[in-house]
């Protein structure tokens, strides 16, 4: 099927529909600063589930965010019919669906959105008028590229696969904030360690190691332990700090993901397990060290040259799967401490 031109100068207002996750909507900024090359006098805005909200509003390449609060005021399928009802005052001409679930593509067929751009995955080929066809090859890719190939198969011109988060400046003052209150100075040398993951065990590399690894990175490099994590994982920043020589600046649980980021850019060494909080340590431009299991870090792994993956190759990898069938045996328990800590020696 034959894509339909689309005229830029036609199109005056414009929505972006992100994806659900801190992680794939880093891996999108490439993708959305296409959609601002290629329609440099639009109205862009992008709608976005709260918690994605901060990778976006500090962005060059939007206008706008909205927000589609699934919990709160769109919640259930009368949610939905709110949202797109409110989508409707705003008079998009065109909408870019970077999330493919089918609920995306119907929210802004009911919205009246006349041009409605995505891959035409999960049943949702006749709500849309320019049905992308996902091709085998583009989920064996990283997925930088996975959503720039929705830019490109709409006949739109495809830029280059580099990741973009900018922090603000209140945010930033508000890390500074932190770190004091935690006595780290301007002249501490910084290491964070990510030690969650959600999905599932599978992707989380024991967490004694990581205690262990912290202790030796501090006495190689004489630099403070930073230890980050979401909502639910104050009891593991907790665990994680007894289980230390010298207890970290335990930040687990206990920022929002602004002031995670403009923390993380302050690190000189970021070692994560695939994580939303990886990609954006990769986008700010701060070395990585990624600890991988059961997922597959050719297609979501760190992208940056600044980055190294540790991960035991083997026959079952990556399974994807929550929970290692072995017991964990067969990929994280392989991964010893040394291995980690001479991939952090290299970026360090």
């Amino acid at each position: 099927m034959d894509i339909k031109p689309i005229k830029a100068e036609n199109i005056k207002r414009l929505l972006i529909r992100s994806t659900n996750w801190i992680g794939d909507a880093v891996m999108t900024t490439p993708a959305v600063r296409s959609v601002r090359h290629n329609f440099p006098c639009a109205h862009i805005s992008i709608l976005v589930k709260p918690w994605v909200r901060p990778v976006f509003e500090n962005s060059a390449h939007v206008d706008s965010v909205l927000t589609y609060d699934g919990a709160g005021e769109h919640k259930g399928f009368g949610g939905k019919f709110r949202l797109a009802k409110a989508l409707r005052k705003y008079r998009f001409d065109a909408v870019i669906l970077l999330q493919n679930a089918f609920e995306a593509a119907l929210i802004t067929f009911l919205a009246g959105i006349p041009v409605r751009i995505g891959y035409n995955t999960d049943g949702r080929r006749l709500l849309l008028t320019h049905p992308i066809r996902c091709r085998p090859e583009f989920k064996n890719a990283h997925q930088t590229g996975y959503y720039l190939n929705i830019i490109k198969g709409a006949g739109l011109e495809r830029g280059e696969p580099e990741l973009y988060l900018v922090t603000s400046s209140q945010q930033r003052a508000r890390a500074r904030e932190l770190l004091f209150a935690h006595g780290v100075t301007e002249e501490s040398r910084l290491v964070g360690i990510n030690p969650s993951a959600t999905y599932g065990p599978a992707k989380q590399w024991p967490l004694a190691r990581y205690a262990g690894l912290a202790d030796k990175i501090q006495k190689y490099a004489g630099c403070r332990i930073l230890v980050f994590g979401g909502p639910e994982d104050r009891e593991l920043g907790r665990r994680m700090s007894r289980m230390m020589q010298r207890p970290p600046v335990d930040l687990a649980g206990k920022t929002e993901l602004g002031e995670a980021m403009a923390l993380i850019e302050q690190c000189s060494l970021f070692v994560t397990n695939d994580s939303g909080l990886m990609h954006v340590a990769a986008a700010l431009n701060v070395p990585v060290v990624a600890v991988f299991g059961s997922t597959n870090a050719k297609t979501t792994g760190p992208f940056g040259s600044a980055s190294r993956i540790v991960q035991v190759p083997l026959p079952c990898n990556p399974c994807l799967k929550p929970e290692c069938p072995e017991g964990h045996l067969s990929c994280m328990e392989q991964i010893d401490v040394d291995m980690v800590f001479d991939a952090a020696k290299e970026l360090l």
